[in-house]
């Protein structure tokens, strides 16, 4: 049986100088800061929400929701993944898959998500 995984709109990337990114993407790119927290900002790109996060780099993180995180942890394991890291009280795991990707699983929300504007 399958996880009925779904993407969401978000890709998460890390720096270690925040601040930097927060001039590049506004200032060269011209995007607006529209979400901001505690060693983390977010931008809207139009298909996409795009986050950056302080902490060591690593490539694109893209986002997969599932109703059960715990299930999907264990069955991703099960079926060859590695867990890159966790974070239970999001509740939230990023997982490596058997190509190589790493991806976040996260709790999908019982509310639906508005249409995307194109």
């Amino acid at each position: 049986m399958s996880l009925k995984a779904r993407s969401s709109r978000d890709v998460i990337i890390r720096t270690a100088d925040l601040a930097a990114a927060v001039i590049f993407y506004e200032s060269t790119l011209g995007f607006k800061v529209s979400a901001c927290g505690e060693g983390l900002f977010g931008i809207e790109t139009g298909s996409i929400t795009f986050y950056v996060e302080e902490g060591p780099a690593h490539g694109p993180i893209f986002e997969f929701l599932v109703a059960d995180v715990a299930a999907a942890k264990a069955r991703l394991l099960a079926e060859g993944c590695m867990l890159v890291e966790e974070d239970c009280s999001v509740p939230r795991c990023y997982v490596k898959d058997p190509c190589g990707v790493t991806f976040n699983i996260g709790k999908a929300s019982t509310t639906p998500a508005p249409p995307v504007k194109t």
